[in-house]
């Protein structure tokens, strides 16, 4: 007699799992659809991870004439190039770590169709290509301080505490998006016309002291502005919101928990709607 070993998958029953023990146990898949991605991404292109400085550089361009020429927008003493640059690089990171999150299962449809392992397993890996994007644009950034004669101080090392916590609340809002465009495809479309509002809402382009103190606490609501805020001031040496960066902490604490309970939920219809 052949002993075999047989699993049944059965949906969670009254209470929702967030699965993040299985989670661990699938940490090497993780691994390699991050790569999968990273290499889709570069793959037989003519500037290869270039794409990933041309952006932001162009935009500081951009910015910098309009904005910080014309418009005569405060940069709280730095060169404004320096400024914005600083201020693109984490929203960079958590625009294009939300739009890669929101689509990476309509992506794999046929993965998730025909193979089973947690679900959340692919918008985790999906984010990969942001986190490489991040750090060379960051190099970048450093270049950028030196030729405007901006020196680092002992701040720069928090630079990972907030480049952590954009990655959490890439993470709970892409994972409610994500589960949400399996249902609403037409999500594909909207999240990065969302993207495109949410920026000017965010301080990229000007400081948090631009904004009246009477509404400022309006701009507290939003759950990148103390993230984009701190790794800014990390990098330039300048007095760090604490208040921004506390807000940010307790939003992004809220989203990530709301969205993992959704994603949860959702995850038991995937294959019947993918």
């Amino acid at each position: 007699m052949s002993n075999k070993h047989i699993t049944i998958i059965e949906p969670s029953q009254g209470r929702i799992s967030l699965g993040l023990s299985e989670v661990w146990k699938f940490r090497e898949l993780i691994g390699i659809l991050a790569m999968r991605d990273i290499k889709v991404r570069y793959k037989q292109t003519a500037l290869g991870v270039a794409w990933s400085v041309i952006q932001p550089l162009f935009l500081m361009i951009i910015f910098s004439l309009l904005f910080g020429r014309l418009a005569k927008i405060p940069s709280d003493g730095v060169p404004y190039p320096v400024f914005v640059f600083s201020g693109l690089l984490i929203w960079n990171f958590f625009s294009s770590g939300v739009t890669n999150c929101s689509n990476s299962l309509v992506g794999s449809s046929a993965m998730i169709s025909k193979v089973y392992f947690p679900r959340i397993a692919i918008p985790l890996a999906s984010t990969g290509v942001s986190l490489i994007d991040f750090f060379i644009a960051a190099g970048v950034l450093l270049i950028i301080m030196v030729v405007f004669s901006v020196s680092p101080t002992w701040q720069l090392v928090l630079v990972p505490l907030f480049a952590f916590g954009t990655y959490l609340s890439v993470l709970g809002i892409g994972l409610w998006l994500s589960a949400i465009t399996v249902t609403y495809r037409d999500f594909r479309f909207i999240v990065p016309f969302m993207m495109q509002i949410w920026m000017y809402v965010t301080p990229v382009i000007y400081p948090v002291s631009f904004i009246p103190e009477s509404f400022r606490w309006l701009i507290y609501l939003n759950p990148v502005v103390g993230w984009v805020s701190g790794a800014r001031s990390a990098f330039l040496g300048t007095p760090i919101d604490w208040l921004a960066c506390a807000s940010s902490l307790a939003l992004t604490a809220v989203l990530l928990f709301i969205g993992l309970r959704y994603f949860a939920k959702a995850e038991q219809r995937f294959a019947d709607v993918i």
